[in-house]
C-alpha cells in the first residue's frame, strides 16, 4: 500500500506518461504497429518506476511487478531500479535499496535492471554518481556487467535529449566508471544505438541512415546497441530484421553480438517471446536458447577484475568473433 511519502515522490518525480511517447518526445508519430508497440517500452518503464517510487519497500514492488505483461516486464524492472537508486542517491545516507534489489528480486532480469540503474544516472548530477557506486564493489553487483549502467544513461540522454545527443552526435566528458574513462565513451554509444531503435519506429532505412551519420569510429557500437533494441524490444518482422541484417554490412558481428544479449537477458529472465526466436535465428543463425548458451560459453570471469580491457569488451568482442 502506498504511504502520503511515497504518494508525494511520485507526484514530484515520476515523468509523465505522455512524455515519453513519440509525440511527446517530438518523434515521426506512431502510426504503425511497430512503431506503436515501440511506444509502450517506455510507458512501461515509468510504470515500474512509479512502483519503486511510490511503494514503502521492495517487496510491495515486487508484487506489482509480477502483474505486468511477461513481454513488458522486462522494461518495468528497468523502471523499479530507477526509481530505487534515485532514492538511495539523494537520501541522507547512502542507501542499499538498489543493490537489495539487484541481488534479489531483479537477478532475473539483471541486464535490464543495470540498465535502469543507468537511467537515474541520467537524471542526477554527477557528484551523486559516486553514491550508487558503493554496491559495486566487493557487494551483490558485477562489476562487469555494471557496464550495462552506462549504457542506459546513454540510452537516456538519447531518447531525450535528441538533438543534442543524436542529431548534433554531443560527446559527453569521460567519467572513471570501472577505472576506464575512455570505454565509458564507447559504452554510452552502446545505449546511443539501442536508442535509434526507437528514436525512428524500427524503420531500417532510418536507422541506418542515422547510424552511417556518425563517424565510423563510434558505428560498431552503434550497431550493437541496435542489434540488442531489435533482439529484445522487437517491432521488427522476420522481413524486417533480414534488411536490418543486410543493411549492418561490415557491422553484422555488431549486430549479432547484441541480439546473443537480448538473447540472454530474454531466456534468463524466462520471458522469451516469439519474436526473441525469430530475432536469434534472422540476426545469429541460431535459436534463442542457443544465443543465450553462447553469451554462456564466452562470458570471462565476469567478477574478476579487469585487466587492459574491461571484461564486458572483452566479452562483447569474442561473441562478435563468433559471427565474424
Amino acid at each position: 500500500m502506498a504511504t502520503v511519502p511515497g504518494v508525494l515522490r511520485k507526484l514530484i518525480l515520476a515523468p509523465a506518461m505522455t512524455d515519453v511517447t513519440f509525440a511527446g518526445r517530438g518523434f515521426r508519430p506512431a502510426v504503425t504497429e511497430m512503431a506503436r508497440h515501440l511506444e509502450s517500452i517506455p510507458q512501461h518503464v515509468v510504470l515500474g518506476f512509479e512502483f519503486g517510487i511510490e511503494a514503502p519497500d521492495e517487496a510491495d514492488t515486487v508484487v506489482r511487478l509480477s502483474m505486468v505483461a511477461r513481454e513488458f516486464r522486462g522494461f518495468a524492472y528497468e523502471g523499479a531500479a530507477m526509481a530505487f537508486t534515485v532514492r538511495d542517491a539523494m537520501g541522507a545516507r547512502p542507501g542499499d535499496r538498489t543493490a537489495r534489489f539487484l541481488a534479489g528480486a531483479a537477478a532475473p532480469h539483471i541486464f535490464l535492471a543495470y540498465i535502469g540503474v543507468g537511467f537515474a544516472m541520467a537524471r542526477l548530477p554527477r557528484p551523486l554518481w559516486s553514491k550508487i557506486l558503493p554496491g559495486f564493489d566487493g557487494g551483490p553487483v558485477d562489476p562487469t556487467m555494471s557496464w550495462l549502467v552506462v549504457d542506459g544513461y546513454g540510452f537516456d540522454r538519447a531518447y531525450f535529449d535528441t538533438d543534442r545527443w543524436v542529431r548534433r552526435q554531443h560527446v559527453p566528458r569521460p567519467y572513471p566508471w570501472r577505472g576506464a574513462p575512455d570505454y565509458f565513451l564507447r559504452a554510452v554509444d552502446q545505449g546511443i544505438g539501442r536508442a535509434l531503435w526507437f528514436i525512428h519506429g524500427a524503420e531500417v532505412p532510418d536507422v541506418d541512415a542515422a547510424v552511417a551519420a556518425f563517424p565510423e569510429s563510434r558505428q560498431a557500437d552503434l550497431w550493437s546497441g541496435v542489434g540488442l533494441a531489435a533482439a529484445y524490444a522487437g517491432a521488427g518482422d522476420a522481413d524486417g530484421l533480414k534488411a536490418l541484417r543486410e543493411a549492418a554490412g561490415e557491422y553484422r558481428p555488431e549486430v549479432a553480438q547484441g541480439a546473443v544479449f537480448a538473447a540472454k537477458a530474454r531466456v534468463h529472465g524466462g520471458l522469451t517471446t516469439a519474436h526473441t526466436e525469430t530475432a536469434s535465428r534472422v540476426l545469429c543463425d541460431l535459436s534463442a536458447e542457443e544465443a543465450a548458451e553462447l553469451g554462456d560459453q564466452t562470458a570471462p570471469g565476469l567478477a574478476a577484475p579487469d585487466g587492459p580491457v574491461p571484461r564486458y569488451e572483452t566479452w562483447r568482442r569474442r561473441i562478435q568473433a563468433a559471427f565474424r
